[in-house]
């Protein structure tokens, strides 16, 4: 996985398109995902090899569904956030070799995911860093998020491709085992935590 920051240094935008989309783009994930080292992690439970917990800080509550399976150095997780329970994003989180020294998106690069033998999903991926954290994120665009979900508590295994102009595509495959009850617990405390 050390691989993904020369690899992304290599990424460029492929058409000024893109290049719009990358400006226009709300910087929500950044915002959600800024300081997300110093968030408390609570209430872990194992479901196989997914975890589901909540992320807290101050009174901002995050649920997440974690892969930590596949890859002893990144992560998939499925994330929801208390008062938008129904607006669920996708990540996946690689681990730097050093704690990053500036926030930032690094790149907007085309991307694929499919759920075993389900069709391609094509969408584009968004590569982000945090000031003071060793994680490199991909956030995932997508436009309907309940197909995938639903997909992913049936299935065996998520397959990712990233785009690498010229190169061959980066490809990953994280296990599903488990994603059904870390989903329904992550979706269960989320929407409970608006009752309170």
């Amino acid at each position: 996985m050390a691989q993904i920051i020369t690899t992304t240094r290599a990424l460029h935008f492929h058409s000024p398109w893109l290049v719009a989309i990358a400006i226009a783009v709300p910087m929500m994930v950044a915002a959600s995902m800024a300081n997300a080292a110093s968030f408390n992690t609570d209430d872990v439970v194992n479901h196989d090899h997914w975890q589901s917990m909540t992320l807290s800080l101050g009174d901002e509550r995050h649920y997440r569904a974690v892969e930590t399976h596949s890859y002893s150095d990144a992560t998939l997780s499925l994330n929801a956030t208390s008062g938008v329970c129904d607006l669920p994003w996708l990540e996946m989180r690689v681990t730097l070799e050093q704690q990053q020294g500036e926030s930032r998106a690094v790149n907007l690069v085309p991307a694929r995911l499919r759920i075993d033998e389900q069709p391609v999903i094509d969408t584009m991926a968004e590569f982000i860093t945090e000031r003071g954290d060793d994680g490199f994120y991909a956030h995932f665009y997508l436009s309907d998020m309940q197909p995938l979900i639903a997909d992913m508590r049936q299935g065996e295994q998520l397959f990712l491709g990233f785009d690498q102009e010229e190169r061959d595509p980066w490809y990953m495959t994280f296990s599903l085992q488990g994603a059904d009850a870390a989903i329904n617990r992550m979706l269960t405390q989320c929407e409970g935590s608006g009752a309170h």
